[in-house]
């Protein structure tokens, strides 16, 4: 294994080119490869349908990382959602910043500056980055888990960088109630 930058846990298999980074395989693809498949499924199947099943998805994903990463490195609470935002952000996904969180409250307000949606959409007046909704619904959730409490929550974009007169976009989480999700 070669590892690429120190700063970032990247190895390349010399042997096979498996990416890994924490330990999961990784794939490296251009960002207007990704986004350009991202929006053509959107527009077969409605933003609204897409933006619900990548949800779930993202929801899944995020609590099994944060799970499997937890225990990697010995966190818990809320450093364990740091460690994801830190993360994310390592990514090339955009710089995701924890302006408030409140276990206790099933609360948080994740921050996104230099969303690749953005980058390689502009502006196009509407919330561009709904596919990582659930990933903030599904890493609260896991350390609410862990933690041993039942509260579940529901994550929302708020703003996107891609609206008109917004330079940043915002997440936030909530908690559950009654049949939201």
């Amino acid at each position: 294994m070669t590892k690429l930058a120190p700063e970032l846990p990247i190895e390349v298999d010399s042997e096979t080119g498996v990416w890994t980074t924490d330990a999961l395989p990784m794939l490296y693809v251009p960002r207007h490869f990704f986004i350009n498949n991202h929006t053509a499924v959107a527009d077969a199947l409605g933003v609204d349908k897409y933006a619900e099943i990548l949800y779930h998805a993202g929801y899944k994903s995020a609590w099994h990382w944060c799970e499997k990463e937890a225990e990697a490195h010995g966190l818990e609470g809320v450093a364990v959602f740091e460690h994801y935002m830190q993360r994310l952000s390592q990514r090339g996904w955009g710089k995701f910043i924890t302006e408030a969180i409140d276990l206790e409250a099933g609360t948080c307000r994740v921050r996104l500056e230099h969303s690749a949606f953005v980058y390689q959409l502009g502006k196009t007046g509407h919330k561009e980055e709904y596919m990582f909704t659930g990933w903030f619904a599904g890493a609260m959730d896991q350390i609410l888990a862990a933690r041993g409490s039942a509260l579940r929550t529901l994550a929302e974009q708020t703003q996107s960088a891609a609206e008109d007169g917004c330079e940043v976009g915002y997440f936030e989480t909530k908690p559950l109630t009654g049949d939201a999700r």
